[in-house]
């Protein structure tokens, strides 16, 4: 984890696109829905969804080009933080109990700098009756609840 001086959740936000490293389609996706409440929760109200650049194939992975044309984007928006990351597994277990299995890095961003302000990353896993998006909630609320806001 990274941590530098306070970041303030009263100033504009984005949520850049997550890639996703994992096998399973669109998991960057879900797990964007999932941060977007997440950080609802701890108070950033100002929190703007970077527009895809073009319709997103099941087996489409969001590039640097993607990431680049949301960041510049977020310049032009007069955001101050970006919110992006990487999913990097997103599946169920093979075996009798098929549990899930979750790991997800964070970051912001100072969209005008480019400074890498605050990153996390971790893993986790689930029962066999937990879902996916389940245990992916609850790695990234314990991820972003480490974000030093004032």
């Amino acid at each position: 984890m990274h941590r530098t001086e306070p970041l303030d959740r009263q100033v504009t936000w984005a949520l850049l696109p997550l890639a996703n490293h994992s096998e399973t389609p669109l998991a960057g996706q879900k797990a964007e829905a999932s941060l977007t409440t997440l950080l609802h929760q701890l108070g950033i109200r100002s929190l703007a969804q970077a527009p895809r650049t073009a319709p997103m194939g099941l087996l489409a992975l969001p590039s640097d080009q993607d990431y680049q044309a949301a960041l510049s984007w977020a310049q032009q928006q007069g955001v101050r933080y970006g919110v992006t990351g990487s999913v990097d597994e997103w599946q169920y277990k093979a075996g009798l109990d098929g549990e899930p299995a979750i790991g997800i890095s964070l970051r912001v961003v100072d969209v005008n700098s480019g400074e890498i302000m605050w990153s996390a990353s971790g893993a986790r896993t689930g029962w066999g009756f937990s879902t996916t998006s389940g245990v992916a909630q609850k790695l990234m609320a314990e991820l972003v609840a480490t974000l030093p806001l004032q």
